[in-house]
């Protein structure tokens, strides 16, 4: 990603063998799977993991690379984005809930990578190995086996599987963990083979960055001369004429006084235009996934629940934080999330994170992200 103009983010699938890519070492951007950690200090534990809601462990959503050419110390940046897999936690908008991010970066010259930028082609030796995911990071670190967060908690029979906590262990062991822990017990190094998917992790995809062609404005803000004239136009004659009807629905309308109803046709004026303008700005590229413009504006979905500059909160450093990237709805069509009755659902999901980029330490810091949905008019 890179600073100034608009990036889209689509999702791109993995072949067979292509999984390498996808590692900590290429700096990817993706969506699913298991997290490919930037830096290995200072990891978010599960405590920083939990829904904000059900205090289940999130899942890994996906990451973007994004970093910063003028920040020495952001030579290398990754957001880190995680969302409850509880359809439940999903039905209130605003700030955090089911969804947290993190930022983590690290400079040119750093314990982790080599200065020079990655080879073009997969590691050397079997693809199998080179796709298999890591159970433990270069530092030593043991990842956990189910969602491929940190793991300090091990298997009290095995002595070698790693988890994040108690919720993970279970599952593993429901998922046949207790037949591998005796094969081990056998001799079967195979026992100790993490599988590359699982039904607590999001279908995994690359995320393919390209340019957006300018076509319309960013700012879907709504101006006071446009919410002026659609007031007029929509107090015309045949609005008066409705208005004057007889019956019980003209009878509660004439109860309203004027003020009410001018507010009434402004929000409903508003809502079209905002949701209008939505759906033109990402009707050129209908399968972007992520909008990238750091320092610039999302775009809205409804004129419901827009955060204002108070609803996100500065940095830890003091510094303000800004718009970065949004992932837009159109995700949920990768993510297998569909089911009768209640599913994971938003509009956008918005991320702020700090102006200043603090960090010097290299650890992960959590950023802030709304969540705005539909309204009920525009769907």
């Amino acid at each position: 990603m890179a600073e100034g103009g608009v990036e889209l983010g689509f999702a791109g699938r993995v072949g067979p063998g292509g999984a390498w890519r996808l590692r900590s070492a290429y700096f990817p951007s993706k969506v699913g799977g298991r997290p490919a950690w930037l830096g290995e200090a200072g990891l978010p534990g599960l405590d920083e993991l939990r829904c904000g809601r059900c205090q289940q462990p999130c899942a890994f959503l996906l990451q973007v690379y994004a970093p910063l050419p003028d920040s020495p110390d952001a030579f290398h940046r990754t957001l880190f984005v995680f969302a409850c897999r509880d359809a439940a936690c999903y039905r209130l908008p605003g700030p955090r809930g089911p969804l947290c991010v993190f930022r983590n970066q690290l400079p040119r010259r750093n314990d982790v990578y080599p200065e020079e930028p990655p080879p073009e082609e997969p590691p050397p030796g079997p693809p199998a190995a080179a796709d298999a995911p890591p159970r433990r990071l270069r530092n030593g670190a043991a990842l956990c086996r189910v969602c491929g967060c940190l793991g300090p908690r091990t298997c009290g029979r095995c002595r070698r599987a790693a988890y994040c906590g108690p919720e993970h262990q279970a599952l593993d062991w429901r998922w046949g963990h207790w037949e591998a822990c005796g094969q081990h017990a056998a001799g079967d190094a195979s026992a100790d083979a993490i599988p590359v998917h699982n039904e607590f992790l999001f279908p995994e995809y690359e995320i393919l960055i390209e340019p957006e062609e300018p076509e319309f404005p960013a700012d879907n803000s709504v101006d006071s001369d446009d919410e002026q004239g659609a007031a007029d136009i929509s107090e015309g004659p045949k609005e008066q004429e409705e208005l004057g009807a007889t019956g019980s629905a003209g009878e509660a309308f004439q109860s309203l006084d004027e003020e009410t109803l001018e507010a009434m046709a402004k929000h409903e004026t508003e809502e079209d235009k905002i949701f209008q303008m939505f759906k033109e700005q990402v009707a050129a590229e209908p399968e972007q996934i992520i909008r990238y413009s750091r320092g610039e504006r999302p775009i809205w979905v409804s004129s419901e629940n827009i955060p204002e500059d108070d609803d996100i909160p500065n940095c830890l450093c003091g510094a303000r934080r800004i718009f970065e990237f949004q992932i837009m709805p159109q995700l949920l069509n990768h993510l297998q999330v569909d089911s009768l009755g209640e599913s994971i659902d938003w509009g956008t999901l918005v991320v702020y994170t700090c102006a200043d980029n603090c960090g010097e330490g290299n650890e992960y810091l959590e950023e802030f992200i709304w969540k705005q949905d539909f309204s009920a008019g525009s769907i």
